[in-house]
This record gives structure tokens, C-alpha cells and sequence, in this order.
């Protein structure tokens, strides 16, 4: 949720902001103006108020002079007093109308407030799409250049996951299918355990090696808490409502990541400023229609209704250089990872067009996967990147939607906390990268050595 005060400073600043974001702008201007009506309409209630209270001290001061009134006095002051103690029963019925519309003004300003889009930073790229994204920078272990097909880096065709899958029994779509439906599948066996080992060392890596607060938290939430974090209203359509399991007398939703109960954990409440940074992760089921997703390289195990994630969340103070410290920190922790398990990944830098409502920077993380790109006619691909990570700096959009604010301790007033998050492993989507640049000649897939421990000592599967 954005700082409505700044808005009505810098209407132009969110104006823009939510062309560049592919938002309609005159959703500001809707905004403003139904704030305008509200603000008018509590005014007119604190006039009317202040009319009261004035009615009050003339009724006083008149029955005062009553008590010594002449008889030729006291009739105009009676007749004083007869209309101002009319006056209150006409205030009471336009109070009355004053309240009926001032709630419906709140309900149609918040409904308009929650859809206007955090303007992206300045140093951003403006763009319409993905393909407008531009590349920061790329890695790859000694003997892999992007450059090349997989069979010049590695002397031999590659096969997709699905192949590798179905040959070494390491999922099933057909019946996670039989049992779901679409999008739906069954790790299997040794692909099971390399789903586990990847989510296990990941969590160690951010909590052993990283200092963040191990945390469990629900993936069955209220709807303030999906609208807290961003997620409601605008992407209502990829969460799954479960109704009201618990009788209640409220709905759940199924969460999209940990960061929204991560973020939740927190919501409502006054920290001290010795308390931030907090960081936290956690390591979820989620959940996800990926309504309108289509295409061939949605296929397989990359985009799925059902996987587990390791998330890290960070609040901390509001200031926009610790906020920029942290987006680089964090980004940090995931690229290390990578590299500890030698998967070529490069970093990109999302235009405006591809940032949600509440970005004000994301930055994506995306693996080589040789079963993506281009299709020869041999059926042999090209290889091409493929999403995995994305790292988001939020400053204070979702604290202030959640009310999740800190003491400062100069002025000891309240302010709303900045919070980031960033993927640190989303499996089984990571296990594509894994099992494809790790296959062998023969058809088996050597285990990264950092997972190998998670393996029971395990090198190779197949």
C-alpha cells in the first residue's frame, strides 16, 4: 500500500509510476478524487461537531440570563432557545447521512487505494514486458559457455528432465495426474530424495551459515494476510480459497510462498528499533493455480500447482540505503548457492513492466536449462535460462498494508518497517537445472558434491 500523503503531494510521481507498470494511471486520479470526497465529508462531521458542542455553551449562557430575565427579556430568550435546541436533532439526522456516506467513501477509497501500484525506482529500466528485462551479469562453472549447445560443452546430447525422469524413476506425472489433475505429479525414490536434499541444505545454508531465524509457519491463511502482503486483491485468481474449514466465520487461502507467513508473523505490531533486522526463513508448501500459464516450457516440473520453497524474509529500518544493502545481501546468499552447486546462472534486472504492485525493484535468477529454447529438427534443443529466483525490495508497501511499523529511537515515533524477500530454493522446479547439467553419457546424474551428505553419501543416481 502506498503512503497516501505522498500521493496527494506527488500525484504525477504515482501517475507514471503506474503507467510504467502497465497500470491504468487515472487510477490515481480515482483515488484522489474519491479522497478528496471523504476528507470534505469528515470535515463537514468535525463542523457539526464543533456546532454541537457551541449549541451547548449557548444553551447555558441563555438559561443562565433566564434565571434574571425581565418578563419582556425572557420571551426572546426563550425563543433563542427553542431554535438552538432544535438545531441538535437536525445535526443529528445529517450526522446520521455523514456516517453512511463517510463508510461507504472508506470502502471505495481503501478498494482503490489497495489497487494503485509502489511507483518503481528511478534507476529501473521502463519497459512493457520480460523481454525488456536486461542481463546484469552471468556464471558458470571452467568448462560451460552459454554460447555452446550442451553436446559441444559436454561432448554428448542431453536429455530433458522428463526423459531422465521417466527413465531413472524419479517422478510420475501420469498419475500425480490420475490423482490432481493437470500440473500435478509424484516424486519418486531417488527423486524424492534430491528433492529433499536440495531444501535441506538450502535451509542449513540461511540458518547455520547465514544467521536467519529458523521459522515454521502456516500455508493456511486468513485473507488479511494474503491482502497484508500483496497477494489480494490483484492476484486472487492464481491463489486457491478453501473456504471455512474451521466454522469460524472466516475463509483461508492457501499461500503462494513462506514470505507471506513469514511477513504475517509480524503483522499488527510495534517493534523496538533494536529488534531489526529481522530475518527469517522458512521452508513451505505452496500453492499456486498459474491461471493463463501455457507453453512448452511450462512442461514438466517447471511450473506446477504443488512445490516446496525455502524463502528469506528481511524487515528492517526505514531507510532506502539499508533496504538497497539488504536486496544486494540477499541476492548474495542465492548466487553463492548456485555456485556451491556449480549451475551457470546469470542475473536480471526486471524492467517496470514486469514488476508486481508492489515492487519498487526485483531483480531475477535464472538457471541454464539445456531442455529450454530453440527445437532443431532432430527434436534436439538449443538451451535457454529459466526463472528460479526472484528478489524483491518492497520498502514499506507491505508493512504498511499489514501495519507492521517500529518505535525510532530518537524520536520515539512510530515507523513503518521496510521488508524484502528472496527465493533461496524452489523445488522441484530447481531439480531441472540439476538434473539436466548434472546427466551423464550413460543416463545416470551425478549428485552435486555439496548434496551428497543429504544423499547418505550417494554420488550418482541411476
Amino acid at each position: 500500500m502506498i503512503d497516501l500523503k505522498a500521493l496527494r503531494d506527488n500525484p504525477d510521481r504515482y501517475r507514471q509510476g503506474a503507467a510504467n507498470k502497465n497500470y491504468d494511471p487515472t487510477l490515481v486520479d480515482r483515488l484522489l478524487s474519491v479522497d478528496s470526497d471523504l476528507r470534505e465529508m469528515m470535515s463537514q462531521q468535525q463542523k457539526l461537531t464543533a456546532e454541537k458542542n457551541e449549541i451547548g455553551k449557548k444553551i447555558g449562557m441563555i438559561a443562565g440570563k433566564l434565571k434574571k430575565a425581565s418578563d419582556d427579556e425572557k420571551a426572546s430568550l426563550q425563543t433563542q432557545m427553542k431554535d438552538l435546541q432544535a438545531r441538535p436533532n437536525e445535526i443529528k439526522q445529517i450526522e446520521s447521512e455523514l456516517v453512511t456516506k463517510v463508510s461507504e467513501l472508506e470502502a471505495a477509497r481503501l478498494e482503490l487505494w489497495l489497487q494503485v501500484p509502489q511507483p518503481a525506482d528511478d534507476d529501473v529500466p521502463v519497459g512493457k514486458t520480460a523481454d525488456d528485462n536486461v542481463q546484469i551479469s552471468t556464471w558458470g562453472p571452467d568448462w560451460f559457455s552459454p554460447g555452446k549447445s550442451f553436446q559441444e560443452n559436454k561432448g554428448f546430447a542431453p536429455k530433458t528432465h522428463m526423459e531422465l525422469g521417466e527413465a531413472l524413476g524419479l517422478f510420475e506425472f501420469e498419475r500425480g495426474v490420475k490423482m490432481a489433475g493437470s500440473r500435478s505429479y509424484v516424486l519418486c525414490g531417488d527423486g524424492m530424495r534430491l528433492h529433499n536434499a536440495i531444501l535441506r541444505y538450502a535451509f542449513d545454508f540461511m540458518t547455520n551459515e547465514n544467521g536467519f531465524k529458523a521459522m515454521s509457519v502456516p500455508v493456511m491463511v486468513r485473507y488479511e494476510c494474503m491482502e497484508g502482503t500483496g497477494f489480494f486483491p490483484s492476484g486472487r485468481d492464481q491463489a486457491y480459497d478453501i473456504g471455512n474449514p474451521t466454522g469460524e466465520g472466516y475463509s483461508l487461502h492457501l499461500t503462494g510462498t513462506g514470505e507471506v507467513g513469514l511477513m504475517g508473523y509480524h503483522m499488527g505490531e510495534i517493534l523496538d528499533e533494536d529488534q531489526l533486522p529481522i530475518k527469517m526463513t522458512t521452508v513451505s508448501t505452496c500453492f499456486r493455480r498459474e491461471a493463463g500459464a501455457a507453453g512448452k516450457d511450462t512442461r514438466g516440473l517447471y511450473r506446477i500447482h504443488q512445490f516446496d520453497k525455502v524463502e528469506q524474509v528481511v524487515i528492517c529500518k526505514a531507510d532506502e540505503t539499508e533496504s538497497r544493502n539488504w536486496h544486494k545481501n540477499m541476492l548474495g546468499f542465492v548466487q553463492e548457492l548456485l555456485k556451491r552447486l556449480e549451475l551457470p546462472h546469470r542475473l536480471l534486472q526486471c524492467c517496470t513492466g514486469d514488476l508486481g504492485p508492489k515492487n519498487a525493484d526485483m531483480i531475477d535468477v535464472e538457471c541454464w536449462m539445456p531442455s529450454r529454447g530453440e527445437v532443431a529438427e532432430d527434436g534436439s534443443t538449443s538451451g535457454d535460462w529459466g526463472e528460479t529466483h526472484s528478489a524483491s525490495r518492497l520498502y514499506d508497501y507491505q508493512c504498511r498494508r499489514l501495519n507492521l511499523r517500529y518505535r525510532d529511537k530518537q524520536t520515539n515515533k512510530t515507523v513503518v518497517c521496510h521488508a524484502l524477500n528472496n527465493t533461496v530454493a524452489a523445488s522441484p522446479r530447481i531439480l531441472i537445472p540439476i538434473m539436466e547439467m548434472y546427466q551423464n553419457a550413460d543416463g545416470t546424474i551425478t549428485i552435486p558434491e555439496v548434496l551428497r551428505p543429504y544423499m547418505g553419501g550417494d554420488e550418482k543416481i541411476g
